[in-house]
């Protein structure tokens, strides 16, 4: 029986997706459920496992973009497990052997005392110049490059300098055009400002410095620095509920449920899952989140679901070093938090300057449904929600919020 497998619907919206490798060699015998391919789809890169077992044909290339529906391989369900004959494989092996042949020498190609040689004093000349004799065209006998050629020789802006000038080309995955377009439309699209603040991440740093390890007995899961921001914006989206809105052509839809998209690096590139209703989680809840979706962008088993959807994103650029950026918003959504590193820097605090570790944060919004004494107002409690986490976060029982 001849079983056709076709390109199963990734998530709601896609009509089609790319192969991206394919798993698996024509006339090989597969098992059932077992991975065959990989196919990009403007959202996510996916796994297509073998719907039963047999010899597989294969009906598209890498690279093709396939209609979801449409089949991509054919499986002889009636095809037998090919057994491994090891003393065939051995005299196969025997005979596949290649026989030595004799080196062959190249011929001698005859040259003159000119031939692609430089004069004593042109290469005297060259090397002041630090021109490479190679880029020159000599106009003495044969080619050589005379005196006078050294003089008149000039650099050039383009002129190689003997180092490696490869270049190579990979197509683009299905994913990554895709971000790309999102990201070129929300630039085009939206009247996207950004404005930026910095919070003294000192108190943070204590609590953590405190508790991080009866928390991680505890929860099996670390105090990170994540789930402190995202309950500050929990609370400030409460406080400006306009951030967490979107435009829907002339209509404005604010929600009274707040989904966190958080941008994490996977194998494929940028990933943004979602952690829904973020406002019914506690710190354990939001680090056990984060870490169970990293761990599924790292894997390559995020799903489409995972990342459809979000009210509002924030983006950790501070991981890779990052001290002040402008995110691009999200869209259809109207704000994104970008998070830096911290560094201790001094600050004046009481009329003394001081050594504080500080983190630079920048809000990205769309200026069309959220006015500037939004924006600002929003990071600020943002700001106000980190620098005093014990009483604004935490209702002044920092065991009972860490649920120790």
């Amino acid at each position: 029986m001849i079983l056709e497998m076709k390109v199963p619907s990734p998530g709601e919206s896609i009509t089609e997706v790319e192969i991206a490798e394919w798993l698996v060699q024509d006339g090989d015998y597969v098992e059932k459920d077992q991975p065959i391919a990989e196919v990009d789809s403007d959202k996510a890169t996916l796994e297509l496992p073998a719907e039963a077992s047999g010899t597989i044909t294969l009906k598209a290339e890498e690279g093709d973009a396939v209609a979801v529906g449409a089949v991509v391989c054919l499986i002889d369900t009636s095809a037998a497990k090919p057994e491994e004959d090891t003393s065939a494989k051995a005299v196969s092996e025997t005979l596949a052997t290649p026989k030595a042949e004799p080196v062959k020498t190249a011929p001698v190609q005859e040259k003159t005392y000119a031939t692609g040689t430089t004069s004593p004093a042109a290469k005297k000349i060259l090397d002041e110049k630090n021109i490479a004799s190679s880029s020159v065209t000599g106009t003495g006998i044969s080619g050589r490059i005379t005196k006078s050629d050294a003089l008149n020789a000039t650099p050039s802006m383009g002129s190689p300098t003997g180092g490696v000038r490869s270049s190579s080309k990979s197509k683009m995955s299905m994913l990554r055009r895709k971000v790309a377009e999102r990201l070129v439309e929300a630039k085009n699209t939206t009247a996207m400002l950004t404005t930026f603040n910095e919070v003294d991440m000192s108190p943070i740093f204590a609590i953590r410095k405190t508790y991080k390890d009866a928390f991680k007995d505890k929860h099996d899961v670390s105090l990170g620095f994540m789930s402190f921001f995202t309950l500050a914006v929990v609370r400030a989206l409460k406080l400006f509920p306009e951030v967490n809105s979107m435009i829907d052509e002339k209509e404005m839809i604010t929600y009274d449920f707040i989904d966190v998209s958080i941008a994490v690096s996977g194998p494929k590139g940028l990933m943004v899952p979602v952690i829904r209703n973020a406002e019914n989680l506690s710190f354990r809840g939001v680090e056990s989140e984060v870490k169970r979706l990293a761990i599924r962008a790292r894997d390559g088993q995020i799903t489409v679901d995972e990342m459809t959807g979000g009210t509002f994103t924030i983006s950790n650029g501070g991981v890779f070093g990052s001290m002040l950026s402008t995110p691009i918003i999200n869209p259809p959504q109207s704000g994104i938090l970008g998070m830096h590193n911290i560094v201790e820097r001094p600050v004046a605090i009481d009329g003394q300057v001081v050594i504080r570790p500080i983190m630079y944060v920048a809000l990205s919004y769309d200026h069309r449904i959220i006015d500037g004494k939004v924006s600002v107002g929003f990071l600020v409690a943002v700001k106000e929600a980190l620098e005093n986490p014990e009483e604004l976060l935490m209702a002044n029982d920092i065991k009972k919020a860490l649920e120790l």
